[in-house]
């Protein structure tokens, strides 16, 4: 190739040879790229050929039990929350509560808050399902139920220890509890 160049460059003109060393350089690069690309697409065939594992119907089928155990569960924790909701808010219906009941009623407001922490931070951990899309009822559905917790906590702090101060309350409880 040197002596084409050189034979060439003692006939022609700098701005041919110029022209002819780029032609070259490019057939070079054009030669490489291809070359490049029959590696890859020859190292690829090979391991595909070598490693003909596909996912198999049973394959597909254990993962699909997998999503419905996902949802099974959380449907299950929601059941349970809700179970939980109904029984909390069927305590701010009391009426007559001693002291000794508020003890047990502020610790069990007590406990209520720190099973809603915990679940809220369950719920975070799920995150990744609900970015897939994976259970998305069932997460909209618990996040309810976990929301409706801490409603209902809050309500039930406000009827045995915020609002029994104020006449207006106290004379409506007592009316709504006659009915």
């Amino acid at each position: 190739m040197r002596i084409l160049i050189y034979t060439y460059r003692t006939t022609r003109t700098p701005e041919q040879v110029y022209k002819l060393c780029i032609e070259i350089m490019e057939c070079l690069t054009t030669k490489e790229t291809i070359g490049q690309t029959y590696n890859t697409i020859s190292e690829t065939s090979f391991k595909e050929k070598k490693n003909l594992r596909v996912p198999t119907q049973e394959d597909i089928d254990r993962f699909l039990d997998k999503i419905l155990e996902v949802q099974r569960l959380l449907s299950q924790k929601t059941s349970k929350i809700i179970e939980i909701n109904e029984k909390l808010e069927q305590l701010t219906w009391l009426n007559g509560v001693d002291d000794e009941s508020l003890k047990q009623l502020n610790n069990l407001i007590a406990l209520s808050k720190d099973f809603h922490s915990t679940l809220i931070r369950q719920f975070v951990k799920l995150n990744f399902i609900r970015k897939k899309g994976i259970a998305k009822q069932e997460t909209k559905s618990l996040k309810m139920a976990i929301d409706d917790l801490k409603d209902i906590i809050g309500d039930l702090e406000s009827v045995f220890f915020l609002l029994p101060d104020f006449k207006e309350f106290s004379d409506t409880t007592k009316e709504l509890s006659l009915l």
